[in-house]
């Protein structure tokens, strides 16, 4: 297969990952089913089609960090449901990209709280543009939107835990928070964490890989032997795969970098395949190796 050809399947697959964004696909959900993952005492991943959720239950109800697809809501509350039968009080959305605010309309509607960082309000709000995908992705209703937003941080007081929610700077998106239950030892990263995958970074929407670095290293900087780690996408982890992600990440990082050094076009640093030591590892994920690159690129050059 000739390069055009491998990037235009490569484009193929991306575009068919951006769609999901919005899940306008009827009957896709039908199969999917909501897989729950202790992660600590009270602490809880579920697993289904989009980002993984974090789910905290006790006397004072249920927190929950992040909730997919509309199409997925009532998989996800029978899930909780098996788990507690305490309300859903919060919704803290990690970001505002549809796999993990999709259901923010149903969960407002049980009387759930949606809380996130003031730029995923500000980016649901209006109609974005995602460059890595050529697609628009248009506004959320006003009943989706987050109803309560920070800047800086926010701690809950909640269900026997301190749960502290901050915005790191940007990373994936502009609009990043991580979760750290204190007391549980868990960190929730949203999507500035890809377990054993190349990470998508949306340049459109303030990303950079340089701020995926920091990100990680803000985390590392709370963990210890025993902390657990829900990724936006991959299995739990925990602070070793957290290290090794971060360095794969700078590898590739400082490779690229010294390529537009060097004056090389994005399809000349492409050619030079600078993640190739780790394609066979981290290049299994939707985010396919020249592709991560050129987004890689993107976020170098864009200014």
């Amino acid at each position: 297969m000739n390069r055009i050809t491998a990037r235009q399947v490569t484009l193929a697959i991306l575009v068919s990952y951006a769609l999901t964004l919005t899940a306008f696909a009827q009957g896709r959900f039908d199969d999917v089913q909501i897989k729950t993952v202790k992660v600590a005492e009270n602490v809880y991943m579920l697993v289904g089609s989009g980002g993984n959720i974090g789910l905290s239950i006790g006397e004072d109800g249920a927190f929950v960090i992040d909730d997919q697809y509309k199409e997925l809501s009532e998989k996800i509350l029978s899930a909780i449901k098996k788990m507690t039968d305490e309300p859903v009080r919060f919704i803290v959305n990690t970001h505002w990209h549809g796999d993990h605010t999709g259901g923010n309309e149903n969960m407002k509607k049980i009387g759930a709280v949606i809380i996130a960082h003031e730029n995923v309000r500000k980016r649901m709000s209006t109609e974005q543009f995602m460059a890595a995908f050529n697609r628009r992705v248009p506004a959320s209703p006003e009943a989706a939107l987050p109803v309560v937003t920070f800047t800086d941080e926010m701690n809950f007081h909640w269900n026997g835990d301190d749960v502290h929610v901050f915005h790191v700077d940007p990373a994936h998106t502009d609009g990043d928070s991580i979760i750290h239950f204190r007391h549980a030892n868990v960190l929730h990263m949203g999507d500035t964490f890809f377990k054993g995958m190349y990470p998508f970074i949306d340049v459109s929407s303030g990303g950079s890989i340089d701020g995926m670095i920091a990100a990680a290293d803000t985390a590392l900087k709370l963990c210890n032997d025993q902390t657990k780690i829900i990724p936006g996408h991959g299995e739990l982890a925990d602070a070793d795969d957290l290290r090794a992600y971060r360095e794969v990440l700078q590898a590739v990082r400082d490779r690229v970098r010294s390529l537009v050094d060097a004056g090389m076009t994005r399809d000349e640093v492409i050619d030079t395949e600078p993640s190739a030591e780790f394609d066979a590892d981290w290049g299994g994920g939707f985010m396919k190796p020249d592709v991560w690159i050129g987004i890689v690129y993107d976020g170098m050059t864009k200014n």
